[in-house]
C-alpha cells in the first residue's frame, strides 16, 4: 500500500523502494548495477559546500592568489570588485543568496576560492568543518537505509555533488561511500599540490552530473537515482527508478520531466 502523494508525485516507503530495486538488480545482476545520489539536501540537510565556503570567509583565509579571478567574476555580474579577496568573495556570496549570481558558477568559485592552499590543508579544513557543523546529526535516515541496502548487496553507490571535493569526500567517509565512487566540484592543483584558481569542468551540476556519473558507472544499469532539487533532474531522468528525497518545490515543479518520479517517505533515524 503506497503512502500519500506529495502534490502529484506518489510517496513510497523505504521497504517498497528496496523491494523494487531488488527486482531490478535481479534482472541485471549485481555487477551490472549502480545507484547514484546527490548530497546536499538529499543525503543530509543543508548545503555543505556553503558551510565550507562560509567557514573560509569567517576565518578570513581567502588568499591573495584568488583575488584577481574573484574580481573578474564579480565584475562580470556588476558586483563591486574593490577591496581584498575576502571582501570580494563575501559580495559574491551575498549576491548568490540574493538570487543575482549564477548558482553553477558560485559552486565553481566555492571550489577554487581556496587557491593558494595545499591539498593537505584543504582536506584537514574540510574534516574540521564536517565536525563543526554536526553533519552526522543532519543525515537523512531514509537515505542511509537505502545506502545500507546497497552495501549489503554489493551494489555500487555513487555520490554526485556540485559541492567542493574536499568537503564532499569528508562527508562520504562519514556516510560510508567509497571515495572511488564520488564525483564533485574538484580543484585543480599545481605540481606541488597547491590549489590553483580553477576547477575541473564540467562540475557535477545539471547535465554535468550525468557526464561525471557516467565516467564512474560505465555501462552499468543505473537502477536508481536520488535528488532533491531542480538541478538533479538530468541525473534522475537517467534512472530506472528516479527518487526524490525531501524534495524542494523547484524539483516538484519539474516532476513532469522525470517519468515515474517518486518521493521517498521520511525516516527519522537510520
Amino acid at each position: 500500500m503506497y503512502a500519500p502523494a506529495v502534490g502529484t508525485v506518489r510517496t513510497i516507503t523505504v521497504t517498497e523502494l528496496t523491494s523494487s530495486l531488488d527486482a531490478h538488480v535481479s534482472r541485471h545482476g549485481l555487477e551490472r548495477c549502480a545507484i547514484a545520489t546527490d548530497g546536499d539536501g538529499t543525503l543530509w540537510s543543508g548545503d555543505i559546500g556553503e558551510d565550507f565556503f562560509e567557514a573560509l570567509l569567517r576565518e578570513g583565509r581567502v588568499s591573495d592568489v584568488a583575488r584577481a579571478p574573484l574580481a573578474r567574476e564579480a565584475e562580470a555580474e556588476g558586483i563591486d570588485a574593490t577591496g581584498d579577496a575576502v571582501a570580494i568573495a563575501q559580495r559574491i556570496h551575498a549576491a548568490y543568496h540574493a538570487g543575482t549570481f549564477p548558482e553553477e558558477r558560485v559552486c565553481e568559485i566555492m571550489t577554487w576560492a581556496f587557491a593558494g592552499w595545499s591539498r593537505v590543508e584543504l582536506d584537514r579544513f574540510a574534516a574540521s568543518v564536517i565536525e563543526a557543523v554536526g553533519l552526522r546529526a543532519r543525515l537523512h535516515g531514509e537515505a542511509l537505509r537505502v545506502i545500507a541496502w546497497a552495501r549489503e548487496r554489493g551494489v555500487m553507490t555513487c555520490l554526485v555533488s556540485a559541492s567542493p571535493r574536499a568537503i564532499v569526500e569528508a562527508a562520504a567517509r562519514l556516510v560510508g561511500i567509497d571515495l572511488a565512487h564520488v564525483t564533485s566540484a574538484t580543484e585543480l592543483c599545481d605540481d606541488g599540490g597547491v590549489v590553483r584558481a580553477a576547477c575541473d569542468l564540467p562540475i557535477p551540476y545539471g547535465e554535468g552530473k550525468v557526464t561525471r556519473l557516467r565516467a564512474i558507472v560505465g555501462e552499468r544499469a543505473l537502477v536508481a537515482a536520488f535528488g532533491d532539487n531542480a538541478f538533479d533532474v538530468a541525473m534522475l531522468s537517467q534512472a530506472a527508478v528516479p527518487v526524490a528525497i525531501r524534495p524542494k518545490p523547484r524539483l516538484l515543479a519539474r516532476a513532469g520531466e522525470v517519468p515515474d518520479l517518486v518521493v521517498l517517505e521520511r525516516v527519522t533515524s537510520a
